[in-house]
């Protein structure tokens, strides 16, 4: 079995840098090819604008209007397909206002009418317009400067050069002989050349840019509010589900046992004066009793709060986790975790251990493993945890289940995890949390 559970911050970056030279290719096919995207998106837009504006008090410009608006949807769609190559992001596409399957006529042509993101689309068509032209006339300036200018040794001799004519590095004062063409003409190229993957960048970037901020900010901006949500609810509920564990614990170890020693003090009150030896067994079992309820109650608040988390760190609270494992564990734990400067933040040290004890306590309670791995180490801004047992496998993420808990507190964190448990074992916890 198999089970992922991520955020939206979680994983490997699915846009990897691909080298200079393919971005520039990237980068330049994006710019030129937006150029006729965006002559045909203005022309379109801009027509059916102005004739449904125009038409409107006749109630024909309704539809005109809608129609405009939806060409700027398909237009906006193209152009969101095409910027995930550019910006090295995802593909994030609005959610439009849909109409009801119910829906007369004219509140179908309405409904694009007052949706926020078609008017958005219509503005990005608009503007891009004149940024469009600016961005393909510099691109193909730099383009031809690079590959005139280095190559201008080439044909600097098939030029034809009339009795009067002087070319610029006569005009420049450096003379009319071929050395002084050809070294000025490629000096400028090479101008050109080595600053052409730049200035291609930042035409690209400046409408992939301009269309992120129209076509999808709203998008992302409701995305990412959902996943705060969704963290939100899952931290309630891994708070929520920890306040009820530990309320059967104490209910089920502590409050049953301070029972039996209020019992057990009262018989040896009755006791003290008919039978002192009986008293004395009495309260032997008593101290007895004390002491298991305070090695339970000591057990309880290393689950919460484990004292030798807070004063040596990550390692050492895990070395003493793993102490007292049922199963033998292997651990390997990156040791800057616990020096001053390299410790984290209290909340996410808590989650960490969290995530290994409540890992751990599935290996001892279902697993029937003979033996346990576990693995914490910081890789750049993540933190990578791993517990690998060789037990009977079938573990997941289900509510009612122990994982579930690891869940929902790596989710509210802003993690990953990932559970892989085929029938038969192992199962291997990996999860990641940011740091």
């Amino acid at each position: 079995m198999t089970t992922t559970t991520a955020s939206a911050n979680a994983g490997v970056d699915p846009y990897p840098h691909p080298g200079m030279f393919r971005q520039l290719m990237t980068d330049s096919s994006y710019v030129i090819t937006n150029f006729p995207l965006a002559v045909a998106g203005f022309i379109v837009v801009v027509v059916g604008l102005a004739l449904g504006v125009g038409l409107g008090v006749t109630l024909i410009g309704l539809p005109i209007l809608a129609g405009a608006l939806l060409i700027a949807r398909a237009f906006a769609d193209i152009e969101r397909l095409r910027m995930p190559a550019v910006l090295r992001q995802p593909r994030v596409r609005p959610q439009y206002k849909a109409s009801k399957p119910e829906a007369n006529v004219w509140r179908r042509v309405v409904t694009p009418i007052a949706d926020t993101q078609s008017w958005l689309d219509l503005a990005h068509a608009v503007i891009r317009f004149p940024v469009g032209i600016f961005a393909f006339v510099v691109t193909v300036t730099w383009w031809a400067g690079a590959l005139g200018g280095s190559m201008y040794w080439a044909y600097d001799w098939a030029l034809p050069r009339g009795g009067g004519d002087e070319d610029l590095p006569q005009l420049l004062g450096l003379g009319d002989s071929t050395g002084a063409r050809i070294g000025l003409h490629t000096a400028m190229g090479l101008f050109f050349l080595v600053t052409l993957p730049v200035v291609v960048r930042g035409c690209a970037a400046l409408e992939a840019s301009l269309g992120r901020a129209l076509l999808t900010g709203m998008a992302e901006m409701r995305n990412r509010i959902t996943v705060l949500e969704e963290q939100k609810r899952a931290a309630v509920s891994a708070e929520a589900t920890a306040l009820r564990r530990l309320e059967r614990d104490i209910h089920d170890g502590p409050q049953q046992r301070l029972v039996r020693l209020a019992m057990d003090l009262g018989r040896a009150q009755q006791q003290l004066d008919t039978d002192p030896e009986a008293v004395r067994r009495t309260i032997d079992e008593a101290l007895a009793q004390t002491r298991d309820t305070l090695n339970e109650l000591r057990a309880l608040s290393r689950g919460i709060a484990p004292p030798i988390l807070v004063d040596r760190g990550l390692p050492s609270a895990l070395a003493a986790l793993a102490g007292r494992g049922v199963v033998p564990i292997d651990l390997t734990v990156d040791p800057t975790l616990g020096t001053p400067g390299g410790r984290l933040d209290p909340a996410l040290e808590n989650a960490a251990y969290f995530v290994v004890a409540e890992a751990l306590t599935n290996v001892a309670k279902h697993s029937r493993a003979t033996e346990c791995w576990v693995s914490v180490k910081r890789t750049g801004d993540r933190l990578e945890i791993a517990v690998i047992d060789d037990g009977e496998g079938g573990a997941h993420v289900s509510k009612g289940h122990g994982l579930a808990g690891i869940a929902d507190r790596i989710r509210a964190a802003g993690g990953a995890l990932d559970v892989v448990s085929p029938v038969g074992g192992p199962t291997e916890i990996k999860a990641e949390l940011p740091c």
